[in-house]
């Protein structure tokens, strides 16, 4: 977020870092917010700004001794709460800060830290701090999904560690999310979503660990990790099969201590989390390899549990899942689904599940709202481009060109009637529609897109 001069929204944060090196932060951090980040360092707040606006101050403690800055006067002439910034947390010592202004932030303070402490102390609602995208609907229709959303619930309030397995798209991080906010006391606090497949190499200590300032050349400041970001909360760790063995064995002492030491640091420092995991792998069968710690494990897999995929859900959960999609593009449009999209949407298979057919739902919303029409055309080569297997022009070998060759010639003879193509082939209907969808025989895409039932 770009630091101002001048305030211009309702909510604004006053920075004076001293010789301390916040205001960048503050300002990445509230980057997503209707807020203003003003350098305080140089310029004089008026009385009159601060009743017309609800503002904070953050300012760092190195000020305090400046000749510039007038504790008086900030509580006479501003009127405004201040969130102090300090190198350790001093139990809010009446010597140094005075009792109305106790709020304290630690120097390494991460960014859902200052947020919600300043949002607070400005007496703005949670709801209103979290202009975030609202979370998907969860669909739960089919009994398969209600069975395994019962099995979440049951061992959502329980302290073990748990393994969420499920193909790529099925929606374990929000699996994840429910068992955290079901958690009596962990639910309570952060929820701290990590991707083990896209931690950098080398870096893996600094982001898990965190780092003491002047740890390393870069290291202004010192900086919590994941496991300390996550202390009191949960911690998910998403593609957990992802991380080296090197890295393993570095977790698992977290896990067994219950302990980390920040890098450039000897001190030991508690923490408290919940953890769980996720795969789209075998683990059991890493095991086996040894590409994965059979210790590491058997302390993830306390309890496990199965997401089921999109096509054992069934049409009933495909259609429901992709109309409460198609209804954040199109709310207006949304039950004038035609019948023919529905029985489309139910019979087409997605590999990618759930984030396929949100893709998907994007791709038909976006369509219909420029043409402003239930397109048949369009949408049916929308989805004819989707099939599972799908062979491009340029990598079909000779049989299959002449495979494709074949099939067009005996629709073009039948009028393009499904049933009386596939009984001249010696096929069954649904294996024609296959190998249509297969080698992207889209020339009657109005009548593929309508002839489904």
């Amino acid at each position: 977020m770009k630091l101002r001069s001048t305030p211009t929204t309702e909510l604004d944060v006053y920075v004076w870092e001293g010789k301390s090196d916040i205001a960048d932060r503050v300002a990445k951090a509230l980057a997503n917010f209707d807020v203003d980040v003003i350098r305080a360092d140089n310029i004089s707040v008026s009385r009159d700004i601060a009743s017309v606006r609800t503002s904070v101050a953050v300012i760092s403690v190195t000020v305090i001794d400046r000749p510039s800055f007038s504790l008086s006067d900030w509580q006479a002439g501003h009127g405004m709460p201040v969130v102090w910034v300090a190198a350790e947390a001093r139990n809010c010592d009446p010597r140094v800060y005075p009792p109305e202004y106790s709020n304290i932030l630690t120097a390494d303070f991460t960014a859902a830290e200052l947020r919600a402490l300043v949002f607070k102390v400005a007496g703005v609602v949670r709801e209103q701090t979290g202009r975030a995208k609202a979370a998907e609907p969860l669909i739960a229709t089919s009994a398969c999904m209600r069975v395994f959303l019962s099995e979440v619930a049951a061992f959502a309030d329980c302290d073990s560690t748990v393994l969420i397995r499920g193909e790529t798209g099925v929606g374990k991080e929000r699996v994840a999310r429910l068992l955290h906010e079901g958690h009596h006391r962990y639910g309570k606090g952060p929820f701290v979503a990590v991707n083990c497949g896209a931690i950098p190499d080398g870096l893996f200590e600094s982001h898990f660990f965190g780092h003491a300032k002047g740890a390393f050349t870069g290291a202004t400041f010192a900086h919590k990790g994941y496991f300390e970001q996550a202390h009191e909360g949960t911690l998910f760790l998403d593609e957990i099969g992802d991380l080296p063995l090197y890295q393993q064995v570095k977790l698992l002492r977290v896990l067994e201590q219950s302990a980390v030491t920040r890098l450039g640091s000897a001190a030991e420092i508690p923490v408290d989390f919940r953890l769980v995991a996720a795969t789209n792998r075998d683990l059991r069968e890493l095991v086996r390899q040894e590409l994965f710690r059979a210790d590491l494990y058997y302390r993830l897999a306390v309890i496990e549990l199965q997401v089921p995929n999109l096509e054992a859900r069934g049409a009933v959960d495909k259609v429901a899942i992709f109309k409460a999609l198609l209804g954040q593009i199109l709310p207006q449009q949304q039950d004038e689904i035609p019948e023919w999209l529905e029985s489309l949407v139910a019979r087409t298979r997605f590999p990618g599940n759930v984030r396929e057919l949100r893709n998907v739902a994007e791709r038909v919303g976006v369509t219909v709202r420029q043409f402003r029409a239930w397109d048949r055309e369009r949408i049916g080569r929308i989805f004819a481009s989707l099939a599972d297997g799908i062979v491009p022009a340029n990598e079909r070998s000779p049989q299959e060109a002449a495979e494709r060759n074949r099939i067009i010639c005996a629709l073009d003879a039948h009028g393009w009637r499904r049933q009386d193509t596939a009984n001249y082939l010696g096929i069954s209907r649904k294996v024609l529609w296959e190998k249509m969808r297969k080698y992207q025989i889209v020339g009657q895409e109005a009548e593929i897109a309508g002839d489904l039932d």
